[in-house]
């Protein structure tokens, strides 16, 4: 069992459970369920530079990276910076993170916010919703079509944007299809843990341009972003270089100063 699969059984234990906790009424009664999203889609389109920022504490292959700074303090110096969007990671075993992390994120700054989860059930996008999320993020290595038309069909109706990440072109012929606004190509190898930014290359041919194309995993570098470009990539999601600093704002404010 890889690192994917424990997270995945472990997820649906988990999403059962607030499922118990707490009703879809609920959910859908928030203040934060009727606001108008940002279209994190949008603003790649139209941005020079695509940076998507992260809210990380750990992870399971880097362990610790940074648990001494607020999400507060983190978006706030990323909307100054200029970034495109926010992910903020809302699991809590494997990451560190919460669905509160989401809502201070929201309270906080004016940038798109993705909801960085392992989706697995609908009520997660309606959790999403009613915690201030502009987008939702579905992996198709967990998910089967039939999941991922169901989930990506309920985010448009809820007005998210939908982020589907691959990994491999499998996954990707599996996957498209009219609801995904954004299609995330993970660099990452989820067995060897290695990164490789031919993946992003190789796939970039067979995702039509109607999809913003997002590359993932090894963003550390600005030779790495200009490599990429060419292929038509227009955002870049960047996890752990700028959480790994004392001032992550500061750090994209200096990464986007020197890639534009």
């Amino acid at each position: 069992m890889n690192i994917l699969d424990k997270i995945v059984r472990d997820k649906r234990i988990e999403v059962e459970l607030r499922k118990s906790l707490i009703p879809i009424t609920q959910l859908e009664n928030s203040v934060l369920f009727e606001r108008n999203t940002i279209s994190l889609t949008h603003k790649l389109r139209n941005s020079k530079t695509g940076i998507i920022s992260e809210h990380k504490r750990r992870s399971p292959s880097k362990s610790i990276i940074n648990t001494s700074l607020s999400v507060e303090y983190v978006a706030k110096g990323y909307e100054n910076a200029g970034v495109c969007g926010m992910s903020v990671l809302t699991d809590g075993k494997y990451f560190g993170g919460s669905l509160d992390d989401l809502l201070i994120a929201r309270a906080s700054c004016n940038l798109p916010l993705l909801r960085k989860e392992f989706i697995i059930d609908a009520y997660q996008l309606l959790e999403a919703k009613a915690h201030g999320a502009d987008a939702i993020l579905l992996i198709a290595a967990v998910l089967t079509r039939a999941e991922i038309k169901q989930f990506s069909e309920l985010a448009k109706s809820l007005h998210l944007d939908v982020l589907l990440e691959v990994h491999n072109e499998e996954e990707l012929h599996k996957s498209m299809m009219p609801s995904l606004d954004m299609l995330g190509v993970n660099n990452r190898n989820l067995k060897t843990f290695e990164v490789s930014l031919e993946t992003s290359k190789f796939l970039s041919r067979l995702i039509p341009d109607d999809f913003v194309k997002v590359s993932e995993s090894g963003m550390s570098s600005i030779a790495a972003i200009k490599e990429l470009q060419p292929y038509n990539y227009k955002g870049f999601l960047i996890g752990e270089n700028f959480m790994k600093t004392d001032n992550p704002g500061l750090s994209a404010t200096q990464f986007i100063k020197d890639l534009e």
